[in-house]
């Protein structure tokens, strides 16, 4: 795959990526604060490095943990 585009979208600093498949067709994904990007092209890890700073990856932690709360099968 080849990519194509990197983008940083809303106040969690998800990673949007759009990369192109041999066949020529467009595969995007997104990565978060929380996931890990060592086996993630040079590129990807130094816009990750720049954005997921510790207050972005906090305020992410923080988001996940009150998501999780709200999920119906969670309340006991």
């Amino acid at each position: 795959m080849k990519l194509e585009k990197i983008e940083v979208s809303n106040k969690h600093k998800y990673i949007q990526i759009l990369e192109k498949t041999d066949a020529g067709e467009n595969h995007r994904r997104f990565l978060t604060p929380d996931m890990d990007v060592s086996g993630e092209t040079s590129q990807i890890q130094e816009t990750a490095e720049k954005v997921w700073t510790n207050e972005v990856k906090d305020t992410y932690a923080k988001h996940q943990e009150e998501a999780e709360k709200n999920i119906p099968f969670n309340k006991g």
